[in-house]
């Protein structure tokens, strides 16, 4: 191992399957190495338990080695009398088997006692036996020291296998660990710039949607001033109470100022709204920057760990799957899904926004301009109030024939609308049925988009059918006052003229804006107001 460290080369990757192999054959040779041993020891106990002499019965220490061996006694031909005590004496010969050792005290030579043998001869073995045990001792101890060293390169080679193995897993989890790490880092700068964005989006559009209440607010004295001179001229008797063009121009102006308040409260409304879902986008991309954070803390605490780290311990099953737990690709969703959610709210609200600056120019201009060609009329009007009562027949005539065809049109628009609610009916039924399906079906598929898009599109219809249905009832019954003002006398001209310069008196009002707006977009030609550039502005040369 240290070979491998200092020629600076990685460790090769072992099978640990062969170590554990390795072990268990380890396990068994010494399993039977050891009863074989006690084997022995139990015989040779048996053994000398058996030929002790008596002394040494008497004091229970075990016997030495022989050293003497008896002489055969004179005249026995070869054979002699071993003697035991309290036992007869058996006759023993030179190549008697089975001869055994006597113990010293037994075989000390006294010359009072060398007449009577006084030791018992044990068992004698055979030469052969001899050869054969120490032939078989030499034999297993070599065998054993050869099993012994076998099993000390095995575990060598198992310790350098299995330390490489843990080194190399080690270094691809901490690899692991630091890859997870700037991945998850990365996803909190990406959602530490998506907040930052969202946060100035949000004080934008909020200066926008004050910007739009200002602007409402100042809306309210035009409309005062075009109440009062509507108020001035109903005061006009018999057939001076007539639906002229200032009338006209002045309903105009009111319904202009209506459409403009109607315009930035609905502007508001949906600054409002959008800034409740850019908060909610927040909310859900703040939670997952604190996960994100959490999580760094927690990985870069477990990347710093080591084998020397003093907070390290086992755990009860490390590896189980805790409840709740999501997998890569739906870790990285969520986090995409919040991103893109953000995304698309902050690009609605900067359209919003645009829309907003636009609507509050075009209210402006619209306003200005409605004004212009209302005072425009009532100083024609003050023109032409002698009129030829021919004229006021044919126009009569014609106003007759424009109310019934109205009418007819007006009875084509109901039966219109009527049929775009039935199917309205059908597509909200559809859409309601739609969200009871259960589980993983409940998807945005192409049927629910087209749905929603068909109600969207009725919606829509259905608005500008009773937009042009309260156009036509407006413009039927401004026929109908019209046709009977016609009808009438031209009396009381001079009140009539006297109640227009008051009007215009009022009107004096209007002359200074009460608020100001720098419109981006000309309300009339529908184009941006923008510098034109040198080339443009320049005189054209002549070749």
């Amino acid at each position: 191992m240290r070979a491998l460290e200092v020629s600076g080369r990685k460790p090769a990757r072992r099978d640990p399957g062969r170590g554990v192999l390795f072990l268990c054959t380890i396990s068994l040779f010494f399993f039977f190495f050891f009863l074989q041993f006690f084997f022995l020891y139990r015989v040779k106990a048996q053994l000398i338990s058996k030929h002790k002499c008596a002394p040494c019965q008497r004091s229970g220490r075990e016997p030495p080695p022989a050293r003497v061996q008896p002489k055969p006694a004179a005249g026995g031909g070869g054979e002699g009398v071993a003697w035991q005590p309290g036992r007869p004496t058996r006759r023993w010969g030179r190549g008697t088997p089975g001869a055994a050792a006597l113990c010293d005290r037994a075989l000390t030579l006294d010359p009072r006692t060398m007449a009577t043998p006084s030791f018992k001869p044990s068992q004698r073995f055979r030469l052969p036996d001899w050869h054969t045990n120490s032939h078989l001792l030499a034999t297993n101890a070599e065998r054993q020291r050869q099993a012994s060293h076998q099993i000390r390169q095995e575990a060598r080679v198992l310790r350098n296998e299995t330390s490489n193995q843990t080194i190399w897993d080690e270094h691809d989890n901490r690899t692991r660990l630091a890859e997870r790490i700037d991945s998850v880092n990365r996803w909190k700068e990406t959602l530490d710039k998506c907040l930052t964005d969202l946060d100035a989006e949000i004080d934008a559009l909020t200066q926008m949607k004050e910007s739009a209440e200002q602007n409402l607010q100042a809306k309210n004295l035009p409309l005062d001033v075009a109440v009062e001179c509507l108020t001035l001229r109903d005061s006009r008797r018999d057939i001076d109470v007539v639906k002229d063009p200032v009338e006209e121009e002045l309903h105009k102006e009111v319904e202009v100022i209506d459409a403009t308040k109607k315009a930035l409260q609905q502007r508001i409304s949906q600054a409002f709204e959008k800034l409740c879902l850019l908060q909610e986008a927040r909310q859900q991309l703040s939670a997952d920057h604190r996960d994100k954070v959490e999580t760094l803390d927690i990985d870069r605490g477990c990347l710093s760990l080591s084998l020397t780290s003093p907070n390290i311990t086992l755990k009860v099953d490390p590896t189980r799957v805790p409840d709740g737990s999501s997998t890569l690709q739906q870790w990285d969703g969520f986090s995409q899904l919040n991103r893109s959610r953000a995304e698309a709210e902050m690009k609605a609200a900067v359209e919003l926004r645009e829309a907003m600056a636009l609507t509050i120019a075009q209210t402006n201009n619209e306003l200005e301009a409605q004004r212009v060609a209302t005072e425009f009329t009532f100083r024609k009007r003050l023109r032409e109030m002698e009129r030829v009562y021919g004229e006021l027949r044919w126009q009569e005539k014609n106003t007759l024939e424009e109310i019934s065809e109205l009418q007819e049109d007006i009875r084509h628009l109901e039966d219109d609308l009527r049929r775009k609610f039935q199917n309205l009916k059908l597509c909200h039924t559809r859409l309601e049925s739609r969200t009871r399906r259960p589980n993983v079906e409940l998807c945005q598929d192409q049927a629910q988009h087209g749905l929603t898009d068909e109600v969207h599109q009725l919606e829509a219809t259905i608005a500008a059918l009773k937009h042009k249905l309260a156009q036509a009832q407006d413009a039927l019954d401004a026929l109908q006052r019209h046709l009977a003002r016609l009808q009438a006398d031209l009396a009381c001209k001079a009140s009539s003229m006297l109640l227009d310069a008051k009007c215009m008196d009022t009107r004096r009002k209007l002359a200074a804006p009460a608020a100001t707006f720098a419109p981006q977009v000309d309300t009339f030609a529908r184009t941006t107001n923008r510098t034109l550039s040198p080339l443009r502005t320049c005189p054209l040369e002549t070749v």
